[in-house]
């Protein structure tokens, strides 16, 4: 027969300081600072933790020719980016591509989950396949320096 043990899991006084309590942590080179939440865990500290819904970021946007400054909320989705940019640029938001960070971004995807903070870049370029699509209804290449032409039969 196997006798086990009872172990007992309490929070001694020593341990527990206040509800916003921060600890450094060096083990990788930067600091890390962690927060005590109400009830009990210990979570990493957020960055930017009063007014998470009210802030608002600006973006650098870059097409070839242009730079344009967005500002918009951080929660905000790429589909909802290009919306705005369909306003500045006249650009469809289907004829839109976004690159950030060199990774092509989906329209579902949250720019605060990807990563973008404020002032960072976004590259927009317009997407060659309906490019390719406008070119052959007009019947004509309208960019002499493309590298694609349309030959009509």
């Amino acid at each position: 027969m196997i006798k086990l043990r009872c172990k007992k899991f309490f929070r001694s006084n020593s341990k527990v300081a206040s509800s916003n309590a921060v600890v450094a942590d060096t083990k990788l080179g930067g600091e890390i600072k962690w927060e005590l939440r109400p009830g009990g865990m210990l979570v990493q500290k957020r960055e930017c933790a009063e007014n998470d819904g009210d802030s608002i970021i600006t973006l650098r946007v870059s097409t070839v020719t242009q730079w344009h400054h967005i500002s918009i909320q951080p929660t905000s989705s790429f589909g909802e980016l290009k919306m705005v940019l369909a306003m500045v640029t006249g650009l469809e938001p289907n004829e839109q591509r976004l690159l950030y960070k060199g990774k092509e971004r989906e329209d579902c995807e949250y720019l605060h989950m990807v990563g973008v903070k404020d002032k960072d870049k976004v590259l927009l370029f317009q997407d060659p396949s309906i490019k390719e699509r406008k070119l052959a209804t007009n019947g004509h290449v309208q960019d002499i320096g493309s590298t694609y032409h349309t030959i009509c039969v």
